[in-house]
């Protein structure tokens, strides 16, 4: 779906990122972290063609972001800023939805029923005012909004970023859903935790180079690799790492318990 050959890409200012190599297939769910500066959000608006490369190429469902339209690309691939208020733009809920479908769907009518099966599936009346809602609601309509195009690539810069405990169950709930029926998401972040309890695959980050990917697991565990982007892993694998020896398969705290029961007796 989504394929890095070579690709490097340097600001005025001096930060880069260099030769990276990685592709996403058809319904990853695979996370990139790294440490603030590590080149994440650069990474992020390479893959929908935000940003060009300047050596190697990005190929997005097969085509090269270098010679393809922004706009065309963004009919595949579908962007969730960090900051929602980035985002929108539109007094109501149903016009801030129905606001990018005007460049995709020319129909009016086809335009009126998508919005509508957005607005109910998320649960919104339509008439409610953006601005007037919380962080964690905004963020939902903003991807709404995205998801009204219907993308076949999620990338998310982000995407729980000032949310309160219940909004991002919520949001990172349907971002399984949406996976589980086949979107490739690519999602941005540094909260391990969350990569823990969401993610089959990370992609390590460092000063702009990919030092490391691979299942979840795995990388919780690579203590070296960890070290080397500024992170730490999620707390149970990473008590587990402490404990040493019989907990090298545990990741939940429910097999944590369990195990620290069956010794104690």
């Amino acid at each position: 779906m989504i394929r890095f050959e070579n690709v490097s890409f340097r600001y005025p200012g001096g930060a880069q990122v260099k030769a990276l190599n990685f592709e996403l297939n058809k319904g990853d769910f695979a996370v990139l972290v790294g440490a603030n500066g590590a080149g994440k959000s650069t990474v992020s608006r390479l893959c929908n063609g935000l940003l060009k490369p300047q050596e190697g190429h990005v190929f997005v469902k097969g085509q090269d972001t270098r010679s393809v339209p922004t706009s065309t690309l963004a009919k595949d691939v579908g962007f969730l800023f960090q900051n929602p208020d980035r985002q929108i733009c539109q007094p109501t809920v149903e016009k801030e939805i129905g606001f990018g479908l005007q460049f995709t769907m020319s129909d009016e009518a086809a335009r009126a029923a998508r919005c509508r099966e957005v607005l109910d599936a998320f649960g919104f009346e339509g008439d409610e005012v953006p601005f007037a809602m919380s962080r964690g609601e905004r963020q939902r309509i903003a991807l709404a909004s995205v998801l009204a195009a219907r993308p076949d690539i999620l990338i998310l810069d982000e995407p729980t970023t000032g949310l309160n405990y219940q909004e991002c169950v919520r949001i990172m709930s349907l971002l399984c859903e949406l996976n589980a029926d086949g979107t490739t998401i690519l999602m941005i972040t540094h909260d391990m935790e969350l990569v823990q309890d969401y993610a089959q695959r990370v992609l390590v980050l460092c000063e702009g180079e990919l030092i490391g990917e691979g299942p979840v697991q795995a990388v919780m565990r690579d203590e070296a690799l960890l070290a080397r982007a500024a992170l730490l892993p999620a707390q149970i694998p990473g008590l587990a790492l402490r404990l040493g020896k019989g907990f090298e398969q545990i990741n939940t705290v429910q097999q944590m318990a369990a195990e620290l029961e069956r010794r104690c007796g």
